[in-house]
Parts: structure tokens; C-alpha cells; sequence
């Protein structure tokens, strides 16, 4: 293959949980402003490219004013067109229970930079649902048009099939394990959770195949990597099948929270994700990163950072 012309980190400054999305020929990134005080993270940023090495920032995509209860840790975007309009998943004040006002957001607009503006007046998901703090979501869309959102913190991953309507969940159908839930969330959240998840879920669907990937270890270190593992259904269940993403000397550490862009021409896949500087001790110190990503056949290739 020839090389990419890209070099990383592919912006300046301190980013982090990138979604990645192509529209009309256009490569877009959502990204979390990576301050080490939550306080600070009041906004998200995109950046949008024609050739993947020259990026245009779009600051402060967010209409913050619509969301009134959010005084911290806007977190983690994931994003989806769905019926001509485009949505935003995004985390919220990083609650720490059921009674703290924040969890997962959605907004909506008219054009991928945005703005986006409240599309419920209140939280998605505010609650802890088999076990999973609200935050890291990620939104997938099947062929068939049906729109899935993972998500899950504190080492628990749920999935939800969302209504059409974008307001809402719709129940799942199959067997689920019995997770002590009420029966509602039993049939409209189900826990997928892989053995090492602890956050960041990212989904790609290749030949027939659901690749669940997610993150392992610590944000805030080395620790931090990427694995997946692989099911003929959207609802899992997914084995951890190993590792793909991983300190890497001397190029970087902690590695993960990603997203991915599909190159359909070539057939060609990328994974957009975070990054540290090796031993750099500061939390907020992340970079936003792509590389290749060989995925088929059912298994994912350990990706080799540049």
C-alpha cells in the first residue's frame, strides 16, 4: 500500500475520544478538549478534511444554552446522519450516580459543523444501567438502516437500538442474560459487556461480521489500549479476541478511545484515536492520531502507530 499523508499527531493542541465520519466526500472528526479540569470541557470541537492532512477547525459545535444543567465534562462524541439530519451523542458532568443530573446528551443539526442544537430538553440516558456509568457512546448504523448505540463506563458496556424518531430506544429482540434490571431496561438495554472492557465501545461491520472494539487500562497512562473482539450479530456476544492498539516505543503511549474512517474507494480503512507522549504525566495531554487499520476475515491486525 502506499503511504498515507498523514503525520501525526494530525492537529495541534490537546484532544481526545475522536469519532471520525466521511459526508459528501468530506472526512470529519468530533473530539473531546482534553483538560485535565473537567470544568474547562464546556464544548466540543470538530475538524473536517478533503485529504486527511490538512484540517479545518470547527470550535464550540455545541449550543451550550440548551443545556442548562451541564456545568462539566462534555465528554466523548459520537455521531451519526440519520433521514437528512445529524446527530450528536455526547457525555455530560461525569456522574458518579443516579442522582446527579448529567449522563448522555443528544443534539441535532442541519449541517456536520453544526450548530447543534437540544433535541430533548433533557438527557438521553441519565441513569446507571447494568452497572455502566452514562458516558463513551458510540452510534453504528446497520445496512438495513437501523441505528445501534453503545456505551458504557466503569468496565460495564451496554447496547440500544434507537427509535426513529432519534428520541428514544426501542426494545431489543432475542434472549438476554438476566442482569437484575427492571424489565424495562432488561428489553431496551442489553450489557455486552467483553471480558477487559472498561470504556470507549467502537463498532465496524465488514463482510457480514460486527467488529466490537474498545478500550482497556488507564486514560490517564500507558496502560491505555485497544482491543476487539467479533460476532455475526450486533448484539454480541463479543470474545475478547486480543489486542490491536498498544504502547508502542519510541513513537507513543496509551493508545485507544477511537473511532474510523472507511476509505470505500480504496477499500481502505483507518483508525482515528488518542494518544500519549511517552512518560508525560499530565492527564489532559492527549493527541489525536490516525493510522491504518487491516480488519477482515474476522480478525483485526495489530495496528503499527507512525
Amino acid at each position: 500500500m502506499p503511504p498515507l499523508n498523514i503525520t501525526n499527531p494530525i492537529i495541534p493542541g490537546w484532544y481526545a475520544d475522536p469519532e471520525a465520519r466521511t459526508y459528501e466526500g468530506k472526512h470529519w472528526i468530533f473530539a473531546t478538549r482534553s483538560f485535565t479540569e473537567y470544568t474547562k470541557q464546556m464544548n466540543l470541537d470538530a475538524f473536517s478534511s478533503d485529504n486527511l492532512a490538512d484540517w479545518e477547525k470547527h470550535e464550540g459545535i455545541i449550543e451550550m444554552a440548551d443545556f442548562p444543567w451541564i456545568w462539566r465534562a462534555v465528554w466523548a462524541p459520537t455521531h451519526i446522519e440519520h433521514k437528512g439530519k445529524y446527530y450528536l451523542v455526547f457525555a455530560s458532568n461525569d456522574i458518579q450516580s443516579d442522582e446527579e443530573i448529567g449522563g448522555l446528551e443528544i443534539a441535532v443539526a442541519d449541517r456536520p459543523e453544526g450548530p447543534y442544537r437540544g433535541h430533548l430538553g433533557k438527557p438521553l440516558v441519565n441513569r446507571f444501567i447494568h452497572q455502566a456509568q452514562p458516558i463513551d457512546a458510540h452510534l453504528f448504523k446497520d445496512e438495513d438502516g437501523t441505528v445501534y448505540l453503545y456505551y458504557g463506563g466503569w468496565g460495564h458496556c451496554n447496547v440500544a437500538q434507537m427509535n426513529d424518531e432519534m428520541t428514544g430506544f426501542v426494545p431489543l429482540t432475542g434472549n438476554s442474560e438476566d442482569s437484575g434490571q427492571s424489565t424495562d431496561s432488561v428489553e431496551e438495554f442489553r450489557s455486552i459487556t467483553p471480558e477487559g472492557y472498561v470504556e470507549g465501545p467502537c463498532m465496524i461491520k465488514k463482510d457480514g461480521l460486527y467488529y466490537l472494539m474498545w478500550s482497556m487500562g488507564g486514560w490517564t497512562n500507558g496502560t491505555y489500549r485497544v482491543a476487539y473482539g467479533v460476532s455475526d450479530n450486533p448484539l454480541g456476544p463479543f470474545e475478547n479476541k486480543g489486542t490491536i492498539l498498544e504502547r508502542q516505543e519510541p513513537i507513543a503511549e496509551g493508545p485507544g478511545h477511537h473511532g474510523y474512517l472507511h476509505l470505500q474507494e480504496q477499500d481502505e480503512w483507518l483508525i482515528v484515536y488518542h494518544r500519549r507522549i511517552i512518560g508525560d504525566t499530565e492527564p489532559g495531554h492527549r493527541q489525536l492520531c490516525i493510522d491504518r487499520l487491516r480488519i477482515g476475515g474476522g480478525t483485526i491486525e495489530p495496528v503499527v502507530m507512525t
